[in-house]
């Protein structure tokens, strides 16, 4: 069984200069695969730069980056102008018209999943992942169990990649025993005490 990837979910970025070191500095405790770069509410201006400033930290490195929006904004077109490498869609209602707009080989991920039912119609729709697990506006998770049951059930039925939420650093074991492709990491990463660079280190 090959290990997981790491998939990072940022913190909502408001000044993305301010986080670049942060950024940097996890990239170099270990490899990471994707980035889900998180944006407050802006115009697209002030989005499109956002994603300027930071994409290039990950792309370079090898990291594809996905991004999503609080609120409402023209996805597609945002991360097209951005050059962010998809977009991750937090409502499974907006897969299909955003499958459809996304050029080239633009990916296309989803969260907010609150049953098998969901997921399975995401995965019609044609995502290229599905994220379990990860916080509710609100800051609130599920039970590592629930996440650990709906990840390896994913992951043995079903082609398309998943993603499990790891609250914890600990948790990731027993995520990357399901046999999901990707571990994601958050909170976990940005507010480890010897900073995202420890934090990556001791998660792989």
């Amino acid at each position: 069984m090959s290990a997981p990837q790491f998939y990072l979910i940022t913190p909502a970025i408001v000044e993305p200069a301010a986080f670049e070191p942060s950024l940097v500095a996890a990239f170099e405790g270990g490899e990471v695969a994707a980035v889900l770069l998180r944006l407050p509410a802006a115009d697209e201006r002030a989005l499109v730069n956002r994603i300027k400033t930071l994409a290039p930290i990950a792309q370079d490195r090898g990291a594809a980056v996905v991004i999503a929006v609080e609120g409402e904004a023209d996805l597609p077109t945002v991360a097209a102008r951005g050059g962010a490498d998809g977009v991750h869609a937090g409502r499974p209602a907006e897969l299909r018209s955003l499958r459809e707009r996304l050029t080239g080989d633009r990916i296309l991920g989803v969260g907010g999943l609150r049953s098998k039912h969901d997921a399975m119609e995401a995965g019609e729709a044609g995502v290229d992942y599905l994220l379990f697990g990860e916080p509710s506006p609100d800051g609130a998770v599920p039970s590592l169990d629930a996440v650990v049951e709906r990840a390896g059930w994913w992951a043995e039925i079903f082609q398309t990649p998943c993603v499990a939420y790891a609250p914890a650093l600990d948790a990731v074991p027993r995520l990357a025993a399901t046999r999901a492709e990707f571990v994601a990491l958050g909170k976990a990463v940005w507010s480890h005490p010897d900073g995202p660079r420890a934090a990556i280190a001791a998660a792989s």
